[in-house]
């Protein structure tokens, strides 16, 4: 069972119980405008399906949890992505819009990033970003991704952000 803990996080798997609190953040206009629409209960529920189906491998978004108050705040984890080649692990994260801008997404990414290198033992990382979406490519940056290539992918322009990881890891 995966579960990655930063200094005010736990990044755990997540359950079908999770569905309301990650419907408040998936079902979020706001929070998802990056996204085509925001999600339905039942998208969200598939979506959670989904991930649950993935952690066998150590892949997967996880609930994304403040320590203080145990309240599931969004999701983040490592996701395998085809984009113009083989799969690739991609950092992915959504937080709720009353959470965001507070460092949780760079801290919880930090996280998955060296999960990602020392546990799955992955050769690099890569996320996935709408060019307008300016505070997500700010925490790929701080986590040390630098912007790769511009695909087309998914109906949408996306920056591809990447990180290899240091021989030192």
């Amino acid at each position: 069972m995966v579960s990655l803990e930063t200094p005010r996080l736990i990044l755990r798997e997540m359950t079908p119980h999770d569905a309301p609190a990650l419907y408040a953040v998936l079902g979020d206009e706001e929070t998802m405008r990056w996204y085509p629409r925001s999600f339905t209960l039942a998208e969200v529920e598939e979506w959670i399906a989904r991930q649950i189906a993935d952690y066998p491998s150590g892949a997967g978004l996880l609930g994304l949890v403040l320590r203080e108050t145990g309240q599931l705040i969004g999701d983040c984890g490592p996701v395998w992505q085809t984009v113009d080649g083989p799969p690739e692990l991609e950092i992915g994260y959504h937080v709720h819009r009353d959470r965001q801008n507070q460092g949780l997404a760079t801290e919880a990414a930090r996280a998955v990033r060296d999960y990602a290198f020392t546990t799955l033992g992955c050769g690099h990382v890569i996320s996935l970003i709408r060019p307008e979406n300016l505070s997500s490519r700010r925490v790929a940056e701080k986590n040390g991704l630098t912007l790769n290539r511009t695909v087309f992918w998914r109906g949408f322009d996306h920056c591809v952000y990447s990180l290899a990881k240091a021989s030192s890891q």
